[in-house]
């Protein structure tokens, strides 16, 4: 059956295959209508096309994303405060000179391990040997002085009494009684005052011989040579500051000084678990906090408070003025859930985070969990996960309408 066309639409007269459009210049309108109909259908058709490309491509390429996973292990966790130390011996002693003179003699190097009482060096005793004998020379010229004295006391002693009999009898006039009283007080005086001179000339030789004494060198304790400051030849002067000449310390047992800063030093405190680790050894040192210094230094800005333990070092592996680096325990736990601290972000120890944990199928779900103790690499979960599940930590974003309802809650 032939199709009716419409009434402006007419077979061409001399090829009826043609058609002709003899209205087209009375109703332009509806011509142009319908063509530009059928052109919004022909946009309309390319642009879904298009978005529909482009979705399934994005689609592709999301499902195809790696996702960076770890297993839920188990072991033992510390939580620990990290500060740097240096190694200090737990006594010394810097030994001085305590009189003046050339340094004559020097006995030890760095080093020499050195008994308590043991000879380290001698000064030029020549001073104080010429100081002991002037002296011994004052007081052998006060002893005799002091027999004169006893002497001239005994005479005026007898002349005193003798006088004070005849004054009686009235043959001595009471002027010459006086005189011979006076003249015995004063012989008194003298050997009093010259038995104050022999005190202190007695010091004198006292203190020169101590001072002859103090130019030998000794060891005040026991312990390693660990630092020289004068060498032979060099001229001691003790009479403005006592030098210091070499420092002895016992290395048999070492102090740690750490250094820890005001935002860690509240949560340490004296007894805790401490250990620590020097460069290029492998070996860990344990210990306990013995002492937090009160008084903090300021290095660059910065408040940090010297808190002391003492390790044992018998067989002198550790040295003074290693660098330390130091671990103070603050909590443990043994056999627990552990997952990466990048999987639980900034979570605190004990509260509630969400985490995304792959299911059956490897599609990550989330999973509200409960966080324990943390390290600088490890977390503890107390609740929420069991071993071996594998846990999202990167390549994932979970959309808002996901993350919404868990992330919502707030503790318990």
């Amino acid at each position: 059956m032939a199709r009716k066309l419409p009434s402006w639409i007419h077979r061409h007269p001399v090829c009826p295959g043609r058609l002709s459009l003899e209205s087209a210049a009375v109703e332009p309108s509806r011509l142009q209508k319908l063509l530009r109909r059928r052109g919004l259908w022909l946009a309309g058709a390319l642009v879904l096309a298009g978005a529909g490309a482009w979705g399934w491509r994005w689609h592709s390429a999301r499902a195809k994303a790696p996702l960076a996973t770890v297993s839920v292990t188990r072991g033992d966790l510390e939580s620990t405060v990290v500060a740097a130390g240096i190694l200090q011996p737990i006594q010394y002693v810097d030994v001085g000179a305590q009189t003046s003179g050339k340094l004559k003699l020097l006995k030890v190097v760095r080093g020499d391990h050195v008994e308590k009482d043991a000879l380290l060096g001698e000064i030029d005793p020549d001073l104080a040997t010429t100081a002991l004998t002037s002296a011994n020379a004052a007081l052998t010229n006060m002893t005799a002085l002091r027999a004169l004295k006893q002497a001239n006391l005994q005479l005026a002693t007898a002349q005193r009494d003798r006088n004070e009999r005849l004054a009686t009898e009235g043959i001595v006039s009471a002027s010459d009684r006086d005189l011979t009283r006076a003249g015995f007080q004063v012989a008194q005086a003298d050997v009093a005052a010259l038995a104050a001179q022999m005190k202190e000339a007695a010091a004198a030789v006292s203190t020169a011989k101590s001072n002859l004494g103090f130019t030998r060198i000794t060891a005040p304790m026991a312990g390693e040579i660990v630092s020289i400051s004068l060498l032979e030849g060099q001229t001691l002067n003790a009479n403005q500051s006592a030098p210091n000449i070499l420092r002895i310390a016992d290395l048999n047992t070492v102090t740690v000084w750490a250094q820890v800063s005001e935002a860690d030093i509240a949560h340490v405190q004296v007894g805790q678990a401490v250990y620590f680790t020097v460069l290029g050894q492998t070996r860990r040192w344990d210990g306990r906090i013995r002492q937090i210094l009160p008084t903090p230094e300021l290095i660059s800005n910065v408040v940090f408070f010297d808190v002391l333990f003492d390790i044992p070092n018998a067989d002198q592996a550790l040295k003074i003025q290693m660098t330390a680096q130091v671990f103070i325990v603050l909590a443990q736990a043994k056999g627990v859930l552990l997952v990466p601290v990048t999987a639980i972000g900034n979570a605190a120890e004990g509260a509630q985070t969400t985490v995304q944990v792959l299911d059956a199928k490897g599609v990550p779900r989330p999973r509200l969990i409960t966080v324990g103790i943390k390290s600088e690499i490890f977390a503890e979960v107390k609740a929420g996960l069991r071993e071996q599940e594998q846990v999202v930590v990167g390549g994932f974003k979970p959309p808002a309408a996901a993350r919404s309802p868990l992330t919502s809650r707030k503790g318990p």
